[in-house]
């Protein structure tokens, strides 16, 4: 293994950074190849705080230069492995700062890169704000022993730790009906150091993870299929999710990547609370109660007031009722909604009001004594379950708009509503960032760290209304937010815009 230190430029403020060393070792195959006069290169994204990261491959061939940048790889994705012919070339590993532009990047990192024949130059970037990048140097298996391990019915693995912590981790594995007590030792995996390769029968395993030496499991992972004479990297990283275990894995292949959590990881949620008063609900008040499973004594969420959330709750990974009950009466709003929490994710729990014309013969009238006012309105309470964004990038950031303004063209006149993200020398009519809100269903937008000018522009026959504005600004320490969108006969408009981190951590 051969290591030296790297020096790069962040190409906008000049400002040297160092570079974590360069390990080179040789590793598991990354496909069969006859052609002796190819190399590849490939990336995996594990920095958990970076945007999309691009992959330029500058190429000098006499008097000729070219420069390739290849898509954006994010975080915990694998991009392709792209074939060059044995020589040194310049890459760059960057970010988009400007919207659709995959050329105005900022560099992180370039330097120059030596691709061998037969051998995959395997690039992993780690915390892009004191960014490492690690390269391996890994062999192309040929086709005689792709032969023989599709004979022997066997796959290829190696372990790849990049856990950052002081104390080397053991990576076990059973078969899919066995225990920890039948489990064996796949390797003792320290920091960045890659694996030896090993050969597996083609089976289902579970794998578990433990301190070095010790017999306390602090991971296991699901039943995981092997069914190919394939090649893979077992990757033990930092857990992203809301579980108490300290690590997931990635299994990574030539092409793709599956991420695992710990079967025994907990799940979260939260609860917000957006039904209006209506005197079609003459026992609600602007405030419930939520249970999970069975109305008792002691409510998960005590009096939720209109327009807040509760707090996050730790709970255990499972299917669950929920119902709403108002606080004083305990009449029931609402009940035995599901609720499904699988491992390690983090959701919010949106209630909101939605009002109806009842059209009880179909005819489509629903002014059958011709009034000029519909006969009937009915109203349901509904939830909208949102999955909460794992990304932490520092650059950029999601914005996840949730729209509970009724869009009925029977109930309200707005058939379209949009929101907009505009800086500083645009208008809504050039704005790049916009997203169309549909009624309760979620949508969401990335936006790189800048001051934005937010409008909610409803449709009203030909004309755009402005619901609602204001400003947001991100930066690095911002997080990704709901834009929640809702009624509010307080304001001149009539409607709201509220901006909500989308956990509360």
């Amino acid at each position: 293994m051969t290591q030296k230190s790297l020096l790069f430029s962040h190409r906008k403020s000049l400002i040297p950074l160092w570079l974590s060393m360069i390990f080179s070792l040789t590793l598991y195959g990354c496909g069969g190849s006859d052609d002796s006069n190819t190399g590849y290169i490939q990336l995996y994204n594990l920095s958990s705080n970076s945007p999309g990261i691009y992959l330029t491959v500058d190429q000098y061939d006499d008097d000729d230069y070219s420069e390739q940048t290849y898509s954006a790889i994010s975080f915990t994705k694998i991009g392709s492995r792209f074939a060059y012919d044995p020589d040194t070339y310049d890459i760059e590993l960057a970010w988009q700062n400007e919207y659709n532009n995959q050329y105005d990047l900022e560099t992180i990192y370039e330097n120059p890169l030596k691709v061998n024949s037969d051998t995959t130059e395997f690039i992993v970037i780690g915390d892009i704000k004191e960014p490492s990048i690690l390269i391996y140097d890994i062999p192309v298996r040929d086709d005689d022993e792709i032969d023989d391990d599709n004979d022997d019915e066997v796959f290829n693995i190696r372990v790849l730790n990049m856990y950052n912590d002081s104390e080397a981790v053991d990576i076990y594995y059973s078969e899919s009906d066995e225990t920890f007590n039948e489990a064996k030792l796949l390797n003792q995996a320290t920091y960045s150091v890659m694996s030896d390769n090993q050969k597996l029968t083609q089976d289902e395993y579970i794998f578990y993870i433990t301190l070095a030496g010790s017999n306390d499991i602090l991971f296991t992972s699901p039943d995981i299929t092997f069914p190919y004479a394939a090649e893979y990297i077992l990757v033990n990283r930092a857990n992203t999710g809301v579980g108490s275990s300290p690590y997931m894995i990635d299994i990574v292949s030539t092409s793709s990547v599956q991420a695992f959590s710990d079967t025994n990881s907990e799940a979260s949620y939260r609860v917000y609370n957006g039904i209006v008063e209506n005197p079609l609900l003459p026992e609600y008040t602007n405030t419930f109660d939520f249970y999970i499973n069975t109305i008792d004594e002691s409510p998960e969420i005590s009096a939720l007031n209109y327009g807040e959330f509760s707090s996050t709750t730790l709970i255990t990974s499972g299917d669950y009722g929920m119902s709403l009950v108002t606080p004083g009466d305990q009449s029931i709003i609402i009940n035995n909604h599901l609720l499904a929490l699988n491992e390690n994710t983090d959701k919010t729990i949106f209630f909101y009001l939605l009002e109806e014309a009842v059209d009880e013969d179909s005819d489509g009238d629903i002014d059958e004594d011709g009034d000029g006012h519909i006969d009937e309105i009915e109203i349901t309470v509904n939830s909208l379950i949102v999955e909460n964004s794992k990304t932490e990038s520092i650059y950029s950031h999601e914005m996840t708009v949730v729209n509970l303004i009724d869009q009925d063209e029977i109930i309200d006149d707005f058939t379209n509503v949009k929101v907009y993200f505009v800086r500083n020398d645009e208008i809504i009519e050039t704005a790049d960032q916009y997203v169309t809100a549909i009624f309760a269903t979620p949508s969401t937008v990335g936006l790189l760290n800048n001051t934005y000018s937010v409008y909610v522009i409803g449709k009203l026959d030909s004309s755009n209304i402005v619901l609602a504005s204001t400003e947001l600004t991100l930066n690095e320490e911002s997080k990704n937010q709901f834009v929640i969108l809702e009624k509010d006969a307080n304001t001149a408009t009539g409607y709201k815009m509220t901006f909500a981190n989308q956990s509360d951590d």
